[in-house]
């Protein structure tokens, strides 16, 4: 069944005078799944959860960046309603199709161009990781910004804006613009290990299979995903488990051997360590 989508409407919720809001939401069950009229741009600052987005779910952690298009629904869930669980704590920027025009005419033609696909409605989201803070601290000063409203503050709002674009931009097209042999080859690394990853796959292993170093492949997934490759192989799986728990009756014990667990009590662990629920649990809050 298709899931109803509420609009958020920029009238209702940027500020008339500046075409932009900046808010930090500590996410919860209420907000409904939703697409809205504006650009918006979400920085996982605390807390695990998950972001419903379009037809996907992925887990989320500190340091996530999600651009979200115009007419692209999506929400950010916590693990668990319980308070033990840590919510996601989500910097929201929040830019109208008037402010987009604005900040345009500043920016080089290929920006143009990227900011422009963000408001015609046939672009999906995309994300990148902040590996080293200037994300966060670029929100950080906005929400600043957007609070104070002192003099000057709307020119600041419009520089820390399209320095937020350009770092955004740029960390989308590093790997386009990295040595194409490079960026393909470790491309294959991952796809081998999204192939492979119910199999007692090891570093040791990816390194014969792909002729880099252990170390240097340690730093290759650094650089490229944002994780080590341990966290990547478990991040893999925990997926893959809550898909079959969500779309199957598959038993748990049969699940963990799927997803290359051999001991259920292990896989148990994991999950609950990840996903702030049993496996047990997960199924019935996502069927209910």
């Amino acid at each position: 069944m298709k899931r109803i989508n509420k609009l958020f409407e920029s009238q209702f919720l940027l500020d008339p005078n500046l075409h932009m809001w900046v808010n930090r939401f500590t996410e919860d069950f209420t907000v409904p799944y939703h697409e809205h009229d504006f650009i918006e741009y979400c920085y996982v600052a605390e807390g695990n959860g998950f972001h419903h987005i379009e037809q996907e779910i992925f887990p989320i952690h500190k340091g996530q960046l999600f651009v979200v298009p115009i007419g692209v629904a999506h929400v950010f869930r916590p693990v668990t309603p319980a308070r033990s669980s840590k919510p996601p704590v989500v910097y929201n920027c929040m830019i109208d199709l008037h402010l987009v025009a604005q900040l345009s005419r500043f920016q080089e033609q290929r920006i143009q161009e990227h900011l422009s696909s963000l408001g015609n409605k046939n672009t999906s989201y995309f994300s990148v990781i902040d590996r080293d803070g200037a994300i966060e601290n670029l929100m950080v000063q906005l929400q600043r910004e957007v609070s104070i409203n002192d003099p000057g503050s709307i020119t600041m709002l419009h520089s820390l804006l399209n320095q937020l674009i350009v770092i955004v931009y740029r960390r989308i097209h590093t790997d386009a613009d990295a040595p194409a042999t490079k960026t393909a080859d470790f491309n294959h690394v991952i796809h081998f290990l999204e192939q492979n990853f119910n199999q007692a796959i090891t570093l040791t292993e990816l390194s014969r299979y792909s002729g880099w170093t252990t170390r240097h492949l340690q730093r290759l997934f650094l650089k490229h995903t944002g994780q080590s490759f341990h966290s990547l192989l478990q991040h893999l799986r925990i997926q893959k488990s809550c898909e079959m728990l969500r779309n199957s009756s598959l038993k748990i014990g049969l699940i963990s051997e799927l997803v290359g667990y051999r001991s259920i009590d292990s896989f148990n662990s994991v999950f609950k360590r990840n996903v702030g629920l049993t496996p047990s649990e997960y199924r019935k809050s996502s069927t209910s």
